[in-house]
């Protein structure tokens, strides 16, 4: 779904990828987080990696950090963890 967006939209405002995101993307992963049960470390990361690359697609966001969660507080989304 992150693919999709990706080759779909050239130009992200922040509203935007924020409802395409909360919509395509997020749903799945929220799915995925309560059959998997991710208690270790490993797993915990993978998913926070989709979350991190898919805020890499907004060019207004994209040069902030994602560990301090400067880009989450300045898209208004939650860890995944």
């Amino acid at each position: 779904m992150l693919g999709l967006i990706e080759r779909n939209f050239i130009y992200l405002t922040d509203e935007a990828f924020v409802t395409l995101y909360k919509s395509l993307v997020r749903c799945h992963l929220e799915y995925a987080n309560s059959v998997l049960n991710p208690h270790r470390q490993g797993l915990i990361k993978d998913i926070e990696k989709v979350q991190m690359r898919a805020t890499k697609l907004v060019l207004t966001v994209k040069h902030l950090t994602y560990r301090p969660r400067e880009r989450l507080l300045r898209l208004k989304l939650p860890t995944l963890k």
